[in-house]
């Protein structure tokens, strides 16, 4: 009892610096915490249309229902609404005028406990948008975030787990926000969410076990990079447009036992960019079925590695289909059964498989991979001319790059 009595003491002197300063509009919102404080553990709380002034703490099981016609207005100040219980169902309502506080993460609304429900809200003008710490077993569903209208890199995070194992992330939107954030956390679900217009769409670090399904991300810097995160599984996923000297569709930094499958890859920088993955002894990744179309480099190898696997994926219109950096090759991993459009063979039992190996090598054009400066050049006719010439009359022997023993002639119509 002593906390409300705490808090309601500091609401009211909250309350008297608004009336001082803010006049007839202050007057017109109608506090939260109290309505909060009042509620019975297990009840509903339907608010009547309006506004309502925050920060406000809901610490215990509530179903807070704004039912689309409720604003609760932080007024600039730390995070709008913090959930600290279990078991309490956020709806229906638009939280806006969060603080500016990157240390303090000042959020929309803050997470600190399980079995939560948040749904269907619409979050925009905060810093950060929905940020779960410690906290598991929650569902974050059907909400609509965005950030403060400020420089990329200043923004905070959409969705931000933390610590938090087991929660599903569905059918959200971001929009203009900076990332969707997994870091120390496993066994969560992120299926059917949209986001555009930030920097990392969804960003793993430290994070194991997490299945990514059924997500579309666009016109951001890069899709989804996965660091450090074993036995993650990126499924039916629609990437495109992540642009820029630094664009990447997915990529992988010392991640082992992955499963990517089904996914497309369009229109981006690097299709798929692979450092040092997996990282893991004995371990495989496993790249089935992905569209990778359209990009400027269809498989980004940072450097001479092994045990990846590319089984049935289709790579077509990619200016440079496969690139390795450190002069390289990619001949360590598997690649089987794969549809290159650049395939120069022919199938003359008309099996589906080209009759002789897809290999690719090494010719001039692939010098911008090996001298930095040289990348200005990258499909210009200058390097076009000494490709032709090399493999025309080579000066050396080129260097066999992959061989894919099986390649496939036709793909399905759905592709």
């Amino acid at each position: 009892m002593r906390h409300v009595v705490v808090r309601r003491f500091v609401w009211l002197i909250t309350v008297a610096v608004s009336l001082t300063w803010g006049g007839a509009t202050a007057q017109a919102r109608r506090p939260l915490q109290p309505l909060l404080d009042d509620a019975k553990p297990g009840s509903t709380l339907v608010l009547e249309p309006g506004v309502y002034a925050g920060p406000a703490v809901l610490d215990k099981p509530l179903t807070l229902d704004g039912q689309g016609k409720v604003t609760i207005d932080g007024e600039g100040r730390g995070t709008v609404l913090l959930v600290d219980t279990d078991g309490a169902t956020i709806a229906g309502l638009r939280l806006v005028g969060s603080g500016t506080s990157h240390n303090d993460l000042d959020s929309g609304i803050q997470v600190r406990g399980k079995y939560n429900v948040i749904k269907d809200n619409v979050i925009d003008d905060t810093l950060f948008g929905i940020d779960l710490q410690q906290s598991n077993n929650n569902i974050v569903r059907r909400n609509r975030i965005s950030s403060k209208d400020i420089e990329l890199g200043m923004r905070g995070d959409a969705i931000r787990l933390w610590y938090s194992y087991d929660n599903r992330i569905i059918d959200n939107v971001v929009t203009n926000s900076r990332d969707i954030v997994v870091w120390y956390s496993r066994d969560n679900t992120i299926s059917g969410n949209t986001a555009s217009g930030g920097r990392y769409s969804l960003h793993f670090m430290y994070s194991q076990y997490n299945l990514v399904e059924n997500n579309v991300f666009f016109d951001n810097s890069v899709g989804i990079f996965v660091m450090y995160s074993d036995g993650v599984v990126l499924r039916n996923n629609h990437i495109r447009n992540a642009t820029g000297t630094t664009g990447v569709g997915i990529g992988f930094k010392e991640t082992s036992d992955l499963v990517v499958e089904n996914n497309q890859v369009l229109y981006c920088a690097n299709g798929l960019y692979i450092d040092v993955s997996p990282y893991q002894p004995d371990t495989i990744n496993r790249f089935t079925n992905n569209l990778i179309a359209y990009n400027g480099i269809g498989v980004s190898l940072l450097s001479d590695w092994s045990g990846n696997e590319f089984r049935n994926n289709q790579f077509k219109g990619n200016l440079t289909q496969v690139a390795v950096g450190g002069g390289g090759t990619a001949t360590r991993h598997l690649w089987e059964g794969n549809h290159w459009d650049d395939y120069e063979g022919f199938d003359l039992n008309g099996d589906g498989i080209g009759d002789t190996p897809h290999e690719m090598y090494s010719y001039a054009d692939r010098l911008w991979m090996d001298i930095p400066s040289a990348q200005f050049f990258k499909g210009s006719p200058l390097l076009e001319v000494l490709d032709f010439l090399e493999r025309l009359a080579p000066f050396s022997p080129p260097k066999l790059l992959l061989r894919d023993a099986v390649p496939v002639m036709r793909v399905s119509s759905e592709s």
